[in-house]
């Protein structure tokens, strides 16, 4: 062992030190930066009586608490890795350390064996001063690594005890990590039920049922205009293409858009509105998954709409040609923008509750010249 690698030794322990350090600090950012629900209720109850801006709001609020779920995962997953990393220089340092103590022993036994004899024996067997003054400088630096494979020994020692200490604090901050997620999940479903209890609120609160009907049925117009208007601008747009740029829509099947979806929990078609106990229209799918899972484009097409709307949340809506678009609604978070053209099968969003929507789920339209059809008409499981 030469003095370089004693020196690289000790530039580890600092390494190391610093890395402690470090870990302790992102445990610290981390426990602060958890969402504060109560707070964020308290700074809510003063929009509670315009529904529209009390929606548009926590909406806000859900898609924060969303991404900082997002970037809890990522920061897991990158930890995980950093301990199995080391874990392994944890069980190279301890096998380093065991060769340096066993060759430490050998050399110990000799001493013993040999002691004062091997250095008389090394100068009386000079032939010339020259020589003995040559054996004289290999005894010194025979001295000299001794010395040094023993400092490196205990600094070798030292390196282990902060791998361990590292070890524990990367430990401890993915318990933290881990704890967080299930924090912000449970922030984020408390946030979901309170804008449910505030639909249901509002919806309790119409005096007449002809005033809660016209309520969702303007609720509904809100979404078809909006839609409307996309598709009325798609339309002239393609006016101005030539025939044969236009995008064609081939005839395939769709994708299923919520790979991880647990239920249809609302049909396509006439069906008893869950508020109001009357007979309304349901334009779509609903398909009940877990929030911030996939939404993937059901097929080839344009995006035409990447945008929020009060009833509609987060959304995005696609022109497939001829026609035939499809939308995907109340996303939590949105992957693509407006002019981007995506592929079957791409992750284009995430589910979530927003909009005028009390529980994570995926709403699925499809449309074709101008009117809504049933999904079940193209989509595959």
């Amino acid at each position: 062992m030469d003095v370089k690698a004693s020196g690289l030794t000790n530039d580890l322990i600092k390494e190391k030190e610093q890395e402690i350090e470090s870990a302790r600090e992102l445990k610290k950012q981390l426990q602060s930066g958890l969402t504060d629900v109560k707070k964020i209720k308290e700074e809510l109850e003063a929009s509670k009586q315009d529904l529209t801006e009390y929606v548009e709001k926590l909406d806000g609020q859900l898609a924060t608490v969303q991404e900082k779920i997002a970037d809890l995962k990522s920061k897991i997953t990158e930890k995980e890795a950093e301990i199995i990393q080391t874990q392994e220089e944890l069980a190279a340092a301890v096998e380093d350390q065991e060769n340096q103590y066993e060759a430490m022993k050998k050399r110990i036994k000799f001493m013993y064996e040999k002691g004062d004899n091997l250095y008389m024996e090394l100068i009386f067997s000079s032939e010339s001063f020259g020589d003995m003054l040559n054996k004289a400088e290999y005894i010194e630096m025979l001295s000299a690594y001794d010395r040094m494979m023993l400092d490196k020994y205990v600094a070798t020692r030292e390196l282990i005890e902060l791998y361990k200490e590292q070890l524990e604090e990367e430990r401890s901050y993915l318990e933290d990590a881990k704890a967080g997620v299930e924090n912000e999940e449970a922030s984020l479903n408390s946030l979901i039920d309170e804008k449910k209890n505030r639909i249901e609120q509002v919806s309790d609160d119409i005096n007449a049922k002809e005033a809660a009907i016209a309520e969702y049925e303007a609720y509904i117009q809100e979404q078809n205009e909006t839609i409307a208007i996309l598709e009325k601008a798609v339309a002239e747009e393609k006016e101005r293409l030539a025939e044969e740029s236009r995008l064609k829509y081939d005839g395939g099947m769709f994708k299923w858009p919520a790979p991880s979806y647990t239920a249809i929990s609302s049909e396509y078609g006439n069906r008893v509105h869950p508020t109001l106990g009357v007979e309304k229209f349901h334009n779509g799918l609903d398909m009940a998954a877990p929030g911030g899972s996939p939404i993937l484009a059901a097929y080839d097409g344009n995006v035409v709409a990447a945008d929020y709307s009060n009833s509609m949340g987060n959304y995005v809506m696609i022109d497939h040609g001829d026609g035939l678009y499809t939308i995907y609604m109340h996303a939590s978070a949105l992957y693509v923008s407006k002019g981007s053209f995506v592929t079957k099968g791409q992750n284009i969003a995430a589910v979530g509750s927003t909009g005028r929507s009390t529980g994570n789920h995926l709403h699925f339209s499809v449309r074709l010249n101008g009117s809504y059809v049933s999904p079940w008409n193209y989509l595959s499981k």
